[in-house]
């Protein structure tokens, strides 16, 4: 079941919009409506090249966020997400210090890292691309995101849920965190390259 469609095209769309219009999928159109991210059944990580070997993963323990599904007219749908610098998780304590401090995020200044989507679009199947705008630190870039839709149930205790899983590739020397150590060996310390990882399930808002 698709969630979102390819954002019509100015001159073509118009003739296909009004026949759409009246053959929404029931199933889609229910699950238009608000929803809240549930943190406690989601997840935002990172993994990263450390020392040109291995990889470091991380994660964020606190963020929230929401969801505004448009099951009638699916390219209308958004999505928002504020992440808390401060919760950054890497297993090492150490780590996660130099991680917060100036040399990297400075978490004290800009404690939050932010999204919001601008545009979705259907890649096929329940696959999509959600593009919007990462904000770290003071610099504002965009970002494509590519989603799954695993798709909605109704829990045990009666609440509608959704879910998506995705990832994005950034270079996070484009937002400002630059810093390194060059190795003896060649190559440096830690890759430009991070890709972010997203597991997300929402509650939907009562009516």
């Amino acid at each position: 079941m698709g969630l979102f469609n390819r954002k019509p095209e100015a001159a073509a769309a118009t003739a296909t919009a009004t026949a759409t219009a009246t053959q929404v999928d029931p199933a889609l159109a229910a699950l238009s409506g608000s929803y809240t991210i549930d943190p406690a059944h989601s997840s935002i990580g990172f993994t990263v090249r450390h020392a040109m070997v291995t990889n470091v993963r991380g994660s964020f323990g606190e963020f929230s966020g929401s969801l505004e599904l448009n099951g009638t007219d699916p390219h209308h749908s958004t999505a928002e997400i504020d992440v808390t610098i401060t919760s950054i998780d890497t297993g090492i304590a150490d780590r996660d210090g130099h991680l917060r401090s100036g040399e990297f995020f400075e978490a004290e200044k800009f404690p939050l890292m932010t999204f919001r989507s601008t545009q979705a679009e259907t890649l096929g199947g329940d696959t999509y691309r959600i593009t919007g705008d990462l904000t770290i630190k003071d610099v504002t870039r965009p970002l494509a995101i590519d989603l799954e839709f695993n798709g909605s149930a109704t829990d045990v205790y009666g609440a509608e849920r959704v879910g998506f899983e995705g990832s994005a590739d950034i270079l996070r020397s484009d937002w400002g965190l630059t810093w390194n150590a060059a190795l003896e060996t060649g190559g440096v310390m830690v890759s430009d390259k991070v890709k972010l990882t997203f597991d997300i399930s929402a509650i939907k808002s009562a009516a």
